[in-house]
């Protein structure tokens, strides 16, 4: 996701006159406010390389894309250098440009200039490619030739000439210090003059989750006369933003998508500084994508009191920081309000589930073949993943929540870590592998983290739940003792926050390379620049890649910056194509209305029938939450946001319908397996949900955490089936075995009974027929 949420804030007006407060909720962009930027994808980019004493690294030339020189044609006053002395014997040349190549002394001398070798070689075959090519030379460069020719001069003459073209190809070789002092990342609090002339109150308070911190810093915020709350999730954002009008405070609601206002004329609250400001998860200034807007929110806002929420392990970072700002932390710790444990035992059997359980997953593959196994079971749950729309996520933790309702499970990612109320007794670690992806962009299976594993345990017993305990365990026995091992170690303590280049400072860059691509900026701002040992250059792979996906679009740089700002999942191509094409139709100034977008989308659309067609309903809303985000930046060629808002409401609404019945839509999309299982009859074919796939791959993650050893399978291996072969190494309990048998008898009649009373089926389409006059 291209720098997909930002850090949220809320604010309180400056007075209380006539009792009113507003609260903002308002996505940190790097085009807006003292603190500008958008939350993005990190890795620590160089946080060593270079020191707070300020010393320059060598720059990595691999960034430095050669530009073309094309060779001279023809010249309309004639070859003048020809004229002077006599025309060039391009043989001659070419021994003469060998021979200067070879020079160790010019070698030598073009690295004083920033050529190193690679960069040397392409400068030369540019150069001499320019000269074996050109029909006339400039008068000078073609006397010096002459002369070399005849003797008269020495080959090393041509360094000049030389340099002069290797920078016109490599524009960067001329600007080398002024783009360190524009990348100069160091003493972040000097970017914030007008915090830094306040002696501001920094007040951390510090606990575990459901310990009460961030309630305390709420009830300040609420009492003040004009505050800001800053959070990481849309659903936080919403919260502050109805407690706030419940308690009977004035609050407005602006998101990176979303502006809603309390003032009968629909004005906002416009604010410098504030009594109160609360800064939630403030842990999350470590975070490798998004880190940056917790440490400009914490560095940049000004306010009388700043008041922290957070993990422990973000103490000493915060009190480095504000040491630099001369400012002191007091620290307010907090217990969890009620108790909880790790339970001796392992579910073993979704038989097993109770009312107020919570099944965590870490992939969506699992998500759905748990939720199938557990309505195979007769029971009724709840799930919720990061990619369903907000409005899905609270309708479904509504449904968990409410003690009338038959739904009493939930399966869910790790997504329930933050921002979500629910009603939790006991948590259950489907896996304890979550799939991560590293700075080099390749995927890693690794145990989760202790600060993970406390986040999302901590959801179980709940003070404001009906649940005054919570228990938390794992699925599978052998992962029993590693979850404990996990929850029993020390949180590593956060070391550097998060930095981002803003839109100026690459505008600034493109001033002085204003052939490069923005890609190629970002890449070589980030070579370039300088950062504390208590800060790291967040990752901008997200970023880049929004910038080529549009880069051959004609727009200005600053738009282009912000179209590569907005919120999307690289990993859905629907809304990859989607943001390409919004770019195209902004460059020829042809405004993206609501029925264009409605013919764009294909609207109306119909009832997912299988997972495939709710994936892609999920995607059309993120779509238009796309168009939203655009709307606000730029109006005039997004101008329908209020009614694209009423679309995306009424695809919410289907959105939940589908993962009410999401059980059913599983059904309909198992993937069909062949699969000889012992007990079964015989020629028979199975029809697997998923469990045995994602059951060996869990097992496996779990084994490789002890031991690198593999079992070699047996000599007759080619002879047992598939099922016996998996019992045998370790992969497949004859629990499992029998679960399975049990699952696909079900499976069968259920099949052969649709089969009997609606006979042969169409194949169905996602989509109705387009009405004519819906546009």
């Amino acid at each position: 996701m291209s720098f997909s949420r930002a850090l949220l804030w809320a604010r309180l007006p400056a007075g209380r006159q006539a009792g009113h407060r507003a609260a903002i909720c308002s996505a940190l962009r790097p085009h807006f406010g003292p603190f500008p930027g958008v939350l993005g994808q990190v890795s620590v980019l160089a946080t060593a390389s270079s020191s707070a004493s300020g010393g320059s690294k060598i720059p990595n030339t691999s960034l430095f894309v050669p530009l073309t020189v094309k060779p001279q044609g023809p010249s309309a006053d004639g070859d003048v250098g020809a004229e002077l002395t006599r025309p060039l014997d391009k043989n001659e040349v070419k021994k003469v440009l060998d021979k200067f190549y070879k020079r160790k002394e010019i070698q030598k001398l073009g690295a004083d200039y920033g050529l190193d070798a690679r960069l040397f070689h392409q400068a030369f075959i540019s150069f001499r490619n320019y000269i074996m090519q050109s029909h006339s030379l400039d008068v000078d460069i073609h006397i010096v030739l002459n002369d070399i020719c005849f003797g008269a001069a020495h080959a090393d003459d041509l360094f000049p000439f030389f340099l002069r073209h290797a920078k016109q190809i490599f524009p960067v070789l001329d600007c080398k210090d002024d783009l360190r002092k524009i990348s100069d990342l160091r003493i972040p609090p000097n970017w914030y003059p007008d915090a830094r002339a306040m002696q501001r109150k920094i007040i951390f308070h510090s606990g575990p989750t459901n310990s009460g911190k961030t309630y305390h810093a709420i009830q300040k915020y609420f009492s003040a006369k004009s505050g800001v709350y800053c959070g990481p999730l849309k659903l936080l954002a919403h919260e502050i933003f109805e407690k706030s009008n419940a308690a009977g405070v004035p609050c407005d609601l602006v998101t990176g998508e979303e502006r809603v206002t309390v003032q009968p004329n629909g004005k906002q609250a416009s604010h410098v500084s504030y009594e109160v400001a609360v800064i939630d998860e403030i842990q999350m200034i470590r975070d490798p994508a998004r880190g940056w807007a917790w440490t400009r929110a914490l560095l940049g806002l000004c306010a009388e009191e700043v008041h922290l929420c957070g993990e422990p392990a973000a103490i000493d970072l915060v009190m480095e920081l504000m040491y630099t700002t001369g400012e002191e932390v007091e620290v307010r710790d907090y217990k969890r309000l009620t108790p909880i444990s790790v339970l001796d035992h392992a579910l073993e059997s979704l038989d097993n589930l109770r009312p107020g359980d919570c099944i965590v997953c870490f992939s969506k593959n699992d998500i759905y073949s748990v939720s199938r196994q557990i309505e195979i079971r007769g029971l009724e749950s709840a799930v919720i993943y990061g990619s369903l729309p907000p409005g899905t996520k609270l309708a479904q933790a509504k449904k968990f929540n409410d003690p009338n309702d038959p739904c009493k499970i939930l399966v869910a990612t790790d997504a329930i870590g933050m921002g979500l109320n629910l009603s939790i007794r006991r948590i259950i670690f489907y896996s304890l592998i979550k799939p991560s992806i590293n700075e080099k962009g390749e995927r890693e299976l690794e145990p989760i983290t202790t600060s993970q594993a406390l986040q999302i345990a901590g959801r179980a017993g709940r003070f404001s739940s009906r649940f005054k305990e919570g228990e938390v365990t794992t699925m599978n026995h052998e992962d029993l003792s590693l979850l404990k091992e996990i929850l029993k170690r020390p949180v590593d303590p956060i070391r550097a926050a998060g930095l981002h280049p803003t839109a100026e400072q690459i505008e600034m860059f493109a001033y002085h390379l204003p052939d490069a691509t923005l890609s190629n900026l970002i890449d070589i701002f980030v070579d370039f620049s300088q950062v504390d040992g208590q800060y790291f250059v967040c990752n901008m792979d997200d970023f880049k890649f929004s910038a080529e996906l549009i880069q051959h679009i004609p727009l200005s740089l600053r738009v282009r910056y912000v179209f590569c700002t907005a919120p999307i999942n690289k990993k859905q191509p629907f809304v990859c194509s989607s943001l390409l094409q919004f770019a195209r139709q902004y460059s020829r100034n042809e405004p993206l209305t609501f029925a264009w977008l409605r013919r764009y989308i294909k609207w109306p659309l119909l009832p997912p029938k299988n997972i495939k067609d709710l994936m892609d309903l999920e995607a059309v809303h993120d779509v238009l939450d796309l168009y939203l985000w655009l709307s606000y930046r730029f109006m005039d060629m997004f101008p329908d946001a209020s009614l694209i808002r009423d679309l995306q409401k009424e695809l919410d609404g289907i959105i939940q319908d589908g993962v009410h019945n999401i059980t059913k839509l599983i059904k309909m999309s198992e993937t069909h397996k062949l699969l000889n299982l012992e007990g079964f009859p015989s020629g028979s074919q199975s029809r697997l949900s998923g469990t045995l796939k994602s059951q060996a791959r869990r097992t496996r993650g779990t084994k490789a955490l002890g031991s690198k050893a593999t079992e070699p399978p047996s000599p007759d291996a080619g002879e047992l089936s598939l099922a016996s072969r998996l019992v045998q190494q370790g992969l497949l309990t004859p629990d499992m075995l029998k679960q399975l048998e049990k699952e696909w008898m079900t499976q069968q009649t259920e099949h052969n009974k649709e089969k009997t009373e609606s006979g042969t089926h169409p194949k169905g389409t996602r989509r109705k027929k387009k009405e004519p006059d819906s546009d």
